[in-house]
This record gives C-alpha cells, sequence and structure tokens, in this order.
C-alpha cells in the first residue's frame, strides 16, 4: 500500500516538492495506510516494530526524501509523545499524530548539539503556575505550516527558576498556532525546500503545562534517543537506493565506460543490504541501556551518512552531463544525499559521539 501511494500520490508531486510546494497531502495518506503505527505500541496493538516505521520511510525516500524527511519528522513527533508521561497527549493528540490528521515536527537540532557541547540551547522560559513562558528562537524547524492549530513540534528549553533553584531543563510539544510564537521563511534552500522550513521566532510566548513532555528532560532523552537516531536510517536507505536506481538507468547506455567508476550501483546495493541488516538487529530492542548500544546505534548512523556521500558521488558521475538537466534525478538524489550526512546528527557530529563513548571506556 505505501508503495502505491509513492506511485500514485507522490511521484506525480516529486518535482513541484522539489522547488518548495510543501504539502501534508502524501504525509495523510501515509498514516491512513499505517506507515506512522509501527512504532508506536500504544496504536499498534501492543508491538513496538521500529524497523517497520524504517522500512516504510525508506520506500517514500526512495521516491522524494523531502517526504522522506517530514515523514521522519513526523514519526519522531510521535515518538516523543509515546515516551513521555503525559496521558493527555497520548489520548488527544498522539492517535491523530498517527493517523495523518495532525502533522509533527522534531526541533531538537539545536538541543542535541547543545547536550554534545557544540552550541548554546537557543530558548529558555520561566515557569509559572500554569505554564512557561519562552523566549528565543530556532533557526530552522521543518513540517511545519504557519499558524495552523494542526501542525506540533517537540522542543526543549532551560527553565530559569525565579525562587532561585537551579536551572533545569525541559521539553514540550509546542502547537504553531501558539501565542507569541513568530513562524518565519528566512531563506530558499537549494535542496529539500518543500519540507515546511520555518526559523521560530519566541516572544513571550506562552505555552500551558499540559504539553510538557518531560521535566527534566533527560529521562525522556535517554529512553527515546537511540529510536530517534535509527530512524533517521530510513532516509539513508531510501535515498541510497534512489541513487542506485539513477545508476542503473544511466547504465542501461553508458555501462561500457561507467564500469571505469568507483563504487558501482552493485557494489553499493551490497553494502546497502548489509546495512540494512545491522540496522533491523539494533532496532529489536530500541530501549537496551549501556554505551555499547548506543555506540553501534551511532555507528549505523554513520555508515548509512558514509555510504550516502559515495552514493551522491557515484550517482552524478554515472549520469555525466545528463544530470545536470534542470529537474534531473541524479541531481536531485545528490542534494538529497547530503542532507542526509548534514542533518543533526551529521558526520562530525556522529564521530564526536563514538569518539567520546571510546575515551571514556
Amino acid at each position: 500500500m505505501i508503495s502505491q501511494i509513492v506511485k500514485n500520490d507522490l511521484k506525480p508531486l516529486t518535482i513541484a516538492i522539489d522547488h518548495g510546494q510543501y504539502t501534508t497531502e502524501v504525509l495523510e495518506k501515509l498514516g491512513q495506510a499505517g506507515a506512522f503505527r509501527h512504532h508506536i505500541p500504544s496504536q499498534n496493538n501492543g508491538k513496538l516494530d521500529l524497523f517497520g516505521t524504517i522500512a516504510d520511510m525508506a520506500i517514500v525516500s526512495e521516491e522524494c526524501m523531502s517526504t522522506g524527511f517530514m515523514m521522519w519528522a513526523q514519526v519522531v513527533c510521535a515518538w516523543y509523545i509515546e515516551n513521555s508521561d503525559n496521558e493527555w497527549l497520548k489520548s488527544d493528540i498522539l492517535p491523530k499524530m498517527v493517523e495523518g490528521e495532525y502533522f509533527g515536527a522534531t526541533s531538537l537540532s539545536n538541543p542535541m548539539k547543545y547536550f554534545a557541547g557544540i552550541e548554546d540551547l537557543k530558548l529558555s522560559a520561566e515557569e509559572t503556575d500554569e505554564g512557561y513562558i519562552i523566549n528565543g528562537t530556532l533557526p530552522w524547524v521543518s513540517n511545519l505550516l504557519e499558524g495552523s492549530s494542526k501542525h506540533f513540534f517537540g522542543s526543549i528549553f532551560t527553565i530559569h527558576d525565579k525562587h532561585g533553584k537551579e536551572d533545569r531543563d525541559a521539553m514540550a510539544l509546542i502547537p504553531c498556532d501558539l501565542e507569541g510564537l513568530t513562524m518565519k521563511q528566512m531563506v530558499e534552500f537549494v535542496g529539500m525546500e518543500g519540507t515546511g522550513t520555518y526559523a521560530l521566532i519566541f516572544d513571550n510566548a506562552f505555552l500551558p503545562k499540559k504539553y510538557l513532555l518531560s521535566d527534566p528532560v533527560q529521562p525522556l532523552l535517554k529512553k527515546m534517543k537511540a529510536g530517534f537516531i535509527l530512524l533517521q536510517t530510513g532516509m539513508a536507505a531510501g535515498v541510497i537506493q534512489g541513487s542506485i536506481n539513477e545508476m542503473n538507468k544511466s547504465n542501461l547506455t553508458l555501462s561500457e565506460i561507467n564500469e571505469y567508476l568507483d563504487d558501482s550501483p552493485e557494489e553499493l546495493q551490497e553494502e546497502l543490504e548489509d546495512a540494512i541488516e545491522f540496522i533491523k538487529e539494533l532496532c529489536e530492542e530500541p530501549y537496551t541501556e549501556g554505551e555499547d548500544y548506543i555506540k553501534s546505534v551511532l555507528e549505523a548512523r554513520l555508515l548509512g551518512a558514509e555510504i550516502c556521500k559515495r552514493s551522491a558521488d557515484s550517482v552524478m558521475q554515472h549520469a555525466g552531463a545528463k544530470g545536470y538537466i534542470v529537474d534531473a534525478a541524479a541531481h536531485r538524489k545528490q542534494r538529497e544525499a547530503y542532507f542526509v550526512i548534514i542533518v543533526t546528527p551529521s558526520i562530525k557530529h556522529l564521530r564526536k559521539e563514538i569518539s567520546r563513548i571510546e575515551e571514556a571506556a
């Protein structure tokens, strides 16, 4: 069913999305088909199937990774709620997000860099009896729609306690129609443009406590970290397969000269299949504790990014000059693959975290 949605509903929109059209049309259909449900036990008859979500995301990303990225944002936002202790969010928001009626975003790029010691946390809040007064700016958050009551994103902020207690970090789900929140599209991207990406400006934005995911944030982060990272591998697997598909098309007419290139489609296909098996094993127990498991998760994500890097280079070389034609699939695959390389956690971020674990061992 997911493949049929990709063929019938997504493929006709791929070029428009690549040029900046943001649409929830395909996400709605994917949700109705169950693509956001596998990894959410409370909405999946008690079954946790993280790899099922990754496999569906790969099918979507093989055609259009902008849509695959929006799907990742969607399913990770649902993952936040599922792993929280907030029963209101689980009963009122989560079912609609899983069904594709509501839409979710992650907004954890800055916090992940903050916890890795790469940059400062950009949002802060003052706690009141009823909620939180939030200030600060997030530069880029995707899968959003300005002023929408159906779009939400998970966010982390530092709470400055007015009673003199120590500052602490908390996480909440934030609706796009929050008063005091301004959303602006500040730049135009060369790729991934049709992903509903905004700068978010909080000016004394009041968030009721019913939206709280975790205070303090660390117990929730520890619980959901492996799943958050593993789910990204669906984007990597899909865009690598899409690149391989384009290489095979090029080889219908250019195979004799393309055999002199590095990273043939056959070699990349074999490596991709091995990587998928590695990811599948890690998905069996995403709540496994200990640094050894997290290190393996980071290595799997890094492996996906590194194969993406090679496939991005190879798909353009296999296409040759045809890859430079406007809307060429090979060029789109190159731009999409590089997004996997730089999206948080990027290759350099992953290597930093792996190095930290190795040095502490």
